[in-house]
């Protein structure tokens, strides 16, 4: 695996803010798919523990799980979708886009976008991508890895602390550690 952007804000060309990563995995598309669309995978790696995913155009994504977030269950929607190539949903006002391009027969390059519903959730929600995205790495690789389900961290606050340092647009509230 190498991470060819661990993690940089950006304004699309609507304007809207997002951040972005991306890494090139060692697998095929259809495998690194099945990472990023089987709820026994997103387990491992995405923030809410528990996701169900209705795979077609506008089918339903529910979220359950995560201790730190202040509604037990919520639900999104599929947006964009192509199989092994493409899947975007929303997610608790922000809108979630993974691509996967294949390199050759056993290489995919996966960028994750989180188009976000507030400027100023940037540092916060990049530190919390860059842990999943870690895990997310171990998983494809094979290696064992706690995954991000332990709430804020002091690695994740080492992490938000260098995205507001470079810049990122910070200041939202931190669930599960600042009071609502």
């Amino acid at each position: 695996m190498i991470t060819t952007d661990s993690g940089s804000y950006l304004q699309l060309d609507d304007g809207r803010p997002a951040v972005r990563f991306e890494r090139v995995y060692d697998h095929p598309v259809e495998k690194v798919w099945s990472l990023v669309t089987e709820p026994a995978e997103l387990a491992h790696w995405f923030p809410s523990p528990n996701v169900t995913i209705d795979l077609t155009l506008g089918g339903a994504v529910t979220f359950a799980g995560d201790p730190h977030l202040p509604d037990a269950q919520s639900t999104g929607r599929i947006t964009a979708l192509a199989a092994n190539r493409l899947l975007a949903f929303t997610w608790a006002g922000d809108e979630l886009v993974f691509e996967l391009e294949p390199l050759g027969d056993h290489r995919t390059r996966f960028t994750l976008t989180n188009v976000l519903q507030a400027r100023d959730t940037a540092a916060r929600n990049a530190a919390g991508w860059q842990i999943c995205l870690s895990a997310l790495d171990a998983r494809a690789e094979r290696r064992p890895d706690e995954g991000p389900h332990h709430g804020p961290t002091v690695q994740w606050e080492q992490l938000y602390d260098e995205y507001v340092a470079a810049g990122l647009p910070s200041g939202a509230p931190i669930p599960g550690k600042d009071s609502a």
